[in-house]
């Protein structure tokens, strides 16, 4: 699994270099979690906001999907007061949260196969705190604009998720989102269309939620009644 994590993160260049040393993407650890069943569930995102200050705390538990247990969790804050985030918009600061939480959720207890992989055991976004960077470097690094990763065209049974365009999303609920998985479980679903939604669950705001669900309940019913789905 270790090689096979090594080759995803190089092929689909998944890190970020830090005086040298190359830390994993949140797309690398969402990766080694799909591969283990295990798949990030954004609990609450809270704005702490000032007139001053646009900041957001972010927390995210873990779900196996094969267990049906949680078991992990993270929380990462975002504000605009850090270097190079001035002028983010409030959507942005609240989107950055999740996705630190999501890297800090799964660096609690995946470290040990990031490191087996050959990369250092720290998400790459909590790399962009001012303070975790070379102090040379303090005045005029700009964290690297994310990059989408690249995939297969959209299978019939999952829909691409688009990110909420609101400065305030109405983002999934998480009953919506453990439905999702439920249904993602069935047999006929495929484990490329599995992987797929797991890795945009989050971006899903309640709308497109809502129908993700009618989509693979029509597929599954359709390919349990030996029919093509749309």
């Amino acid at each position: 699994m270790a090689k096979d994590l090594a080759n995803f993160i190089k092929e689909n260049k998944l890190t970020t270099s830090v005086q040298g040393k190359e830390f994993v993407n949140v797309e690398g650890w969402q990766y080694a979690g799909s591969r283990l069943g295990i798949v990030p569930i954004v609990d609450h995102v809270i704005n702490m906001s000032t007139d001053s200050e646009i900041k957001y705390q972010a927390k995210v538990t873990l779900f196996d999907m094969r267990s049906q247990h949680t078991v992990g969790a993270g929380f990462a804050i975002c504000s605009n007061k850090e270097q190079g985030k001035k002028f983010y918009q409030e959507f942005a600061i609240a989107s950055m949260a999740q996705t630190r939480a999501i890297g800090k959720a799964y660096r609690n207890i995946l470290a040990w196969i990031i490191r087996a992989a050959g990369y250092e055991p720290t998400p790459a976004e909590e790399m962009e705190y001012g303070g975790n960077l070379p102090e040379t470097k303090q005045a005029v690094a700009e964290p690297a604009p994310m990059k989408a990763v690249k995939t297969d065209q959209p299978t019939p049974a999952v829909a691409e998720p688009m990110a909420p365009a609101a400065s305030n999303p109405a983002y999934a609920t998480a009953q919506q989102k453990e439905e999702i998985i439920r249904l993602l479980n069935h047999p006929v679903v495929t484990r490329q269309e599995k992987t797929k939604m797991l890795l945009n669950i989050n971006k899903l705001d309640q709308e497109r939620a809502t129908q993700a669900i009618a989509n693979l309940k029509k597929t599954i019913d359709d390919r349990e009644n030996g029919q093509v789905a749309a």
